[in-house]
């Protein structure tokens, strides 16, 4: 998927560093390393990533998904993560980038994308609502380090 701006194509190694910087941007800091290790382990038809790239500029943004079947669900795609550089938001990537999910989750005969969001990021809120996505529930999450 192009516009005549940015390309939207699947993540390649060589992307680590700007999805790291991205990544931070998020809320999520991490290294290029750790990212690349990731990308490889995500090297599977469960799993999609897509970037935008500017040309002469580089990755100004990504998006994640996987596949999740649950007993109590038909099989889905959840949005693990979607981030535009904050200088490049409000121009379409963003949009761009979740309809190219949309499509991957469609092609893998999902029903359904699903996604969380923190509550205090009320402007990516109004940007899913905008984009067809409803507000189903509040919940709390649990973590337990291993």
């Amino acid at each position: 998927m192009s516009n005549s701006n940015y390309v939207i194509r699947q993540a390649i190694a060589h992307d680590a560093n700007a999805l790291a910087k991205l990544s931070h941007q998020l809320g999520y800091p991490t290294t290029a390393n750790a990212v690349l290790h990731r990308l490889a382990q995500m090297h599977s038809a469960n799993h999609a990533v897509y970037v935008a790239e500017i040309p002469h500029i580089g990755v100004v943004g990504w998006i994640h998904a996987h596949l999740c079947l649950l007993l109590q669900t038909n099989l889905h795609a959840e949005i693990g993560g979607l981030v535009v550089d904050e200088n490049y938001r409000e121009s379409g990537i963003g949009r761009q980038l979740l309809l190219q999910m949309e499509q991957w989750a469609s092609q893998q005969g999902c029903e359904s994308v699903y996604l969380r969001s923190n509550i205090i990021r009320k402007q990516a809120h109004v940007f899913y609502e905008k984009m067809g996505y409803s507000y189903i529930k509040t919940s709390l999450a649990f973590e337990k380090h291993l």
